[in-house]
């Protein structure tokens, strides 16, 4: 049998972030972004880890790709010139979205521009009843009329969205049929292929997305393709998707959207991963790169989803001030507390931490790369929690200096405060913001934080871990092993998979099974068509679950259904599975009401053989054992041991204060806290029994 040489490659604001497992063997390497040419970091370090890990190209059997690319497209409008042709009257509905302000007592409050502009959508008469009937034909007169609009404004890609379209797709293929013939080479994206649901704004927003960012991450894709055949690699690439599937190139290409937040789904499914392995029943990922802090919980070895999110928020934190895109999701809460968040003073005269970010041009003041705000690194660095000779694994040379100027020119001046109380403030704040973004989560997610196992990765989230994991009266800290490219590990522990919804309205009390089982049988082909081409395995594992509420209710929860059973038994198997999710959900039930169904959502999945026991393979770069001043949050200055991780001996426990330094991070034990190496050489942090009180 093949041994399986598999890549996976996670593109984030700052470092770009390689794995290759080979069989038993793990390797790693961070490279800074190439922000203008993202796929040129990408080929060089696939370039270089192959030649650390002394593997030919031509033994690679697969590359898993993750990247913002999508992403920063719709934040800073950078993706194509959308025509959008949707029903006869709902011209607006883009611009109108939910009729509300996301904050209620700002009367001047900015609502978030739609991505195509009110001269670029164009109406045309057609009527689909919510029953799939036709009320009113299609005119494709009209349809070619606007086809000649569109190419008289040069449109780089179209999105349909019509009205009830979920119900009977017709309208919207025949007047996809007639653009594409009219505009050839320009991409068509149809809403009820994208997301044939509920809820017209949501779908629109969603399929114009999609048609937004088709040409960039289709021209992207095929730079990366060419650039990794020319490396001579022939294995097929995957992409992660948003709900922490995989899917080829082609898939990937046509619904491009499903890749938004693609990076941190990757960290949710190694948590979930390891949370199996370590018998974690209830844990709360922490995933910290350069740009952005990403929270998750992560219970009986899952991540939590969702069923949609927002993009390019007007207020990053407010929910409803950003574009609502209607596809499964892993749920993330996710603030701009990464390594290079920047430290300022407001206009109030506070310190402020975030969300801008130095990136990874200029990136933090410390990297000597022409930075000059000082940075959550910076910090770190100024109060010795850093060693700068060996700061991703020696990639990137540290100066302390610099850091240290930054940190008075931006913070210590200002507030007359010396350096390191300045630091310590930046670093509180930041840990602030990420512990109140957590409760803020859990109250939304019906969960709590205590008691929890936090499980840091992500390349800054080891410094900051205990400290948090305190804050939020968490059991434990784990830092896996990789937890610097935590999320490429995970992008090589997912499955080839694809999910998609479809509206159906049903009510219990006059539910058609037949009915039902059409769709879920249409969804299944569908999904399964899909990932047909990822991989040679048998037949995909089938999923299905049913979004319902009480009716009356705004909104429905997901249900998992058997749907053998739901042939079977019908309505009385649905309203006793509803019955027992809503209970865990709510702690009760509603007597007497009826209860509907909204939706049917199916998952097709294929899973890959993944390593789960590689180990890191690196060459020893241990150090001889040093030790020296580091300031903790306290404010109290210490002397700390600093040890290289492969030091560390199997369940050998060792006091705080510490520094391990890691090949992609650096994880900070405090006074009071211990470390000792569980599993498979994973790193569990714990409050000692002496800790007491000042916990």
């Amino acid at each position: 049998m093949q041994k399986q040489v598999r890549i996976g490659v996670d593109i984030g604001g700052t470092f770009t972030d390689f794995v290759l497992e080979d069989g038993a063997r793990q390797f790693s390497l961070k490279l800074l972004t190439t922000t203008d040419a993202p796929e040129r970091a990408v080929i060089e370090g696939v370039r270089e880890i192959l030649a650390i890990a002394e593997v030919p190209a031509t033994s690679v059997t697969a590359i898993v790709h993750g990247t913002t690319l999508a992403t920063n497209a719709v934040i800073e409008r950078k993706g194509a010139k959308v025509g959008f042709v949707t029903t006869e009257g709902f011209r607006d509905t883009l611009e109108m979205a939910y009729e509300h302000r996301y904050d209620q007592y700002d009367l001047l409050v900015d609502k978030p521009l739609p991505l195509v502009p009110r001269q670029l959508r164009f109406p045309v008469t057609e009527r689909i009843g919510v029953d799939g009937r036709v009320l009113k034909p299609l005119d494709e007169a009209a349809v070619r009329a606007v086809g000649e609009s569109l190419r008289n404004e040069g449109v780089e890609a179209v999105a349909i969205g019509f009205l009830q379209s979920f119900a009977n797709h017709a309208h919207e293929e025949r007047a996809a049929d007639i653009l594409r013939e009219m505009l050839p080479g320009v991409p068509v994206s149809v809403s009820s292929d994208v997301s044939p649901e509920i809820r017209e704004y949501e779908r629109f927003t969603t399929v114009t997305a999609n048609a937004y960012v088709q040409p960039l991450m289709s021209r992207y894709l095929g730079r990366l393709d060419t650039g990794l055949r020319d490396l001579g690699i022939a294995a097929p690439i995957y992409l992660i998707q948003s709900n922490g599937g995989l899917c080829d190139i082609a898939t990937a290409s046509r619904f491009p959207v499903r890749l938004l937040e693609s990076g941190p789904a990757g960290g949710a499914i190694f948590a979930a991963s390891l949370a199996n392995e370590l018998k974690i029943d209830k844990a709360l990922l922490l995933d910290i790169g350069g740009t952005t802090a990403k929270l998750c919980f992560i219970d009986d070895g899952k991540p939590q989803t969702a069923r949609g999110m927002e993009v390019a928020r007007i207020d990053r934190f407010k929910p409803g001030s950003g574009l609502p895109l209607r596809f499964p999701v892993v749920e993330l809460c996710e603030m701009g507390a990464g390594g290079g968040s920047i430290a300022r003073i407001d206009r109030l005269g506070r310190l402020a931490v975030g969300p801008q970010s130095a990136g990874s041009t200029p990136g933090p003041a410390c990297y000597g790369r022409g930075g000059s705000e000082a940075t959550v690194t910076d910090a770190h660095l100024a109060l010795g929690r850093l060693d700068p000779d060996r700061f991703a694994a020696g990639t990137v040379k540290l100066t302390r200096d610099k850091a240290e100027r930054a940190l008075s020119a931006s913070v210590g001046d200002k507030m007359g405060l010396a350096t390191d109380k300045a630091a310590v403030g930046v670093i509180e704040i930041a840990n602030e913001n990420m512990a109140n973004a957590a409760r803020e989560h859990a109250i939304e997610v019906g969960h709590g934080t205590a008691g929890r196992t936090l499980i840091a990765i992500g390349g800054a989230a080891a410094l900051h871990a205990a400290d948090l994991a305190a804050k939020l009266d968490m059991a434990a800290v784990v830092v896996p092993q990789s937890a610097g490219v935590g999320s490429a590990v995970g992008f090589l522990r997912a499955p080839v998979a694809f999910e998609k919804a479809r509206s159906q309205h049903q009510i219990l009390t006059r539910f058609d099974a037949k009915s039902a089982l059409s769709v879920i049988d249409v969804l299944a082909a569908d999904t399964a068509a899909e990932i047909a081409n990822a991989a040679e395995h048998e037949a995909p594992r089938v999923s299905v679950s049913a979004q319902m509420r009480y009716r009356g209710q705004g909104h429905e929860i997901t249900v998992p259904v058997d749907h053998e059973r739901l042939g079977i038994e019908g309505a009385t198997y649905l309203r006793t599975t509803f019955a027992a999710s809503y209970d865990e959900l709510y702690g009760r039930t509603i007597a007497g009401k009826d209860i509907e169904i909204l939706a049917w959502t199916v998952r097709s999945e294929l899973p890959i053989e993944a390593a789960s026991s590689a180990t890191s393979a690196e060459a020893d770069a241990s150090i001889s054992e040093q030790s020296w001043e580091i300031v903790e949050q306290s404010g109290r200055t210490v002397t700390a041991r600093v040890l290289d991780r492969t030091a560390l001996g199997a369940e050998e426990t060792t006091e705080g204060p510490l520094l391990v330094v890691d090949t992609g991070t650096t994880i900070l034990v405090p006074t009071g806290f211990t470390a000792r190496v569980i599993g498979a050489g994973h790193l569990i942090l714990e409050r000692s029994a002496a800790k007491g009180a000042d916990a």
